[in-house]
């Protein structure tokens, strides 16, 4: 194809690992269906990059497959999520609109923007020079359809919390049978962001004003299977623009990515633990993990290491140098005489390979979206301990709907921890929870093939949105 004519896609993710390598792997995809590629990136998440792997820069993939740096003036902290948004909206309109004028004098001109539904500068941007612009959600679908409640929410006077004691006197185990396709969801189901007696919290703000941004854009795609969000999506469809499954998008990218792709993660991946996962039985070894960002006290850390202790199976347990607030997790010597047959702790590792490797059993998981889809791929059921944010929703749904997990209580400790280990590697409801980790793994893979759901919604997405083909 003449370069010139090639159809341009510029992503814009937000600076957050979970969010960034969503937008990289759809990136790789469009990248092969013959699309020129700017990936653009935030200064904060550069910093963060260089501080964490030393390193100058981030290889471009390709010389159709370019990234750029984009200016946000952010300070490498900041108090929480909701003025990291706030801020990162108000420090990147204009020059995210100056970035898209630079590109359209170049060739091949921008032909379209893909935005992270969290940086709702860009739509801002892309309309002002012209350019068609499309969502990308990185949550779940029933996550979305969360964050689409908010407002009635607060109309009906459910949220904001009267006060604290709110939290814990029962009062977020109101029901919530009216939401669409999600009749059995409780207010502590939906987001913790609803977890607040104040009634201007910046957060909640911003997720309004996502839904507002994605209900006028042209096009909204989400990284799910159809098949296992099919309830809430069609739901959606009401609301909303015409919206696109194109997920796991792992399932999606062609092999011959797999040696170039870009994983942007703070981490540098402990790769010898392949190496340990190699000499294990099939379908043995219990994984724990709790994503890039999710943080936890020092007693839950040392309940759950304690409970992995007494479940009596082999472990890989990624313990992230910063996963204890202002502490180092220094693990006690006994626990570590106690499980050096059977544990490896990693600081971090190649999470899509491990989950795929045919001795692992087991996945305990923060319910991440991006982790849970990994799982999926694998075809591992779960034990989810949802720290923040939609992680309960997707909890929710996995125990309620989708079958192939259960949950492990808040107020963690070690007796449970073990119980409910032991209770999904070997018991009866364990057999059946692997049973559905299965079955979700063939309908992934099928609605990846040629003619599945998931490659059609990708083919439409590209010929009637991105492409504008009658």
């Amino acid at each position: 194809m003449d370069t010139q004519m090639k159809p341009h896609a510029v992503l814009l993710p937000f600076p957050a690992a979970g969010h960034v390598n969503p937008l990289m792997q759809l990136a790789e995809i469009l990248h092969t269906k013959g699309f020129h590629i700017t990936f653009v990136y935030t200064d904060n998440f550069y910093r963060q990059l260089v501080k964490s792997k030393s390193t100058d820069s981030i290889p471009s993939l390709a010389p159709d497959f370019q990234f750029v740096r984009l200016p946000d003036n952010l300070p490498d902290t900041l108090p929480d999520i909701g003025t990291k948004c706030t801020l990162t909206h108000k420090n990147c309109t204009e020059t995210f609109t100056t970035l898209l004028k630079q590109l359209m004098e170049k060739s091949p001109a921008p032909t379209c923007v893909i935005s992270d539904a969290v940086m709702t500068c860009a739509m801002h941007a892309a309309r002002e020079v012209g350019l068609p612009e499309v969502q990308f959600w990185t949550a779940s679908a029933c996550g979305f359809m969360g964050h689409h409640s908010f407002e009635e929410l607060i109309q009906r006077g459910i949220v904001p919390l009267k006060d604290e004691s709110y939290t814990k006197n029962g009062y977020l185990d109101t029901p919530l049978d009216w939401i669409p396709g999600m009749k059995h969801m409780r207010l502590r189901d939906v987001n913790t962001f609803l977890y607040t007696t104040n009634p201007n919290d910046t957060m909640i703000n911003h997720c309004i004003e996502q839904m507002k941004n994605c209900q006028r854009s042209g096009a909204i795609i989400i990284n799910t299977l159809y098949e296992l969000e099919k309830d809430v999506v069609d739901a959606l469809a009401t609301y909303y623009p015409p919206i696109y499954t194109i997920g796991p998008l792992a399932n999606m990218t062609d092999g011959h990515l797999k040696d170039n792709t870009q994983n942007l993660t703070f981490f540098e991946e402990n790769k010898e633990c392949l190496n340990w996962l190699d000499n294990k039985a099939k379908s043995s070894v219990v994984y724990v993990n709790f994503g890039s960002h999710a943080s936890m006290t020092l007693e839950q850390t040392k309940e759950i290491g304690w409970g992995l202790a007494k479940c009596g199976f082999d472990f890989l347990w990624v313990v992230r140098p910063n996963i204890v607030k202002g502490e180092k997790v220094v693990l006690d010597e006994e626990f570590l005489e106690e499980t050096k047959e059977r544990g490896l702790v990693v600081p971090w590792c190649p999470q899509e390979m491990v989950l795929k490797h045919p001795s692992l059993g087991l996945f305990v998981t923060h319910a991440g979206w991006n982790s849970l889809l990994e799982a999926i791929v694998g075809g591992v059921p779960l034990i989810c301990w949802p720290i923040v944010a939609e992680q309960v929703t997707n909890c929710r749904q996995l125990c309620k709907v989708w079958g192939n997990g259960m949950e492990l209580d808040k107020d963690v400790k070690r007796e449970k921890v073990a119980e409910l280990v032991r209770e999904m590697m070997v018991g009866e409801s364990g057999k059946e929870k692997r049973r559905m980790a299965l079955t979700w793994k063939r309908k992934a893979e099928e609605a990846a093939s040629a003619g599945g759901s998931s490659s059609l919604s990708l083919d439409r997405l590209i010929n009637y949105v991105l492409l504008k083909n009658d």
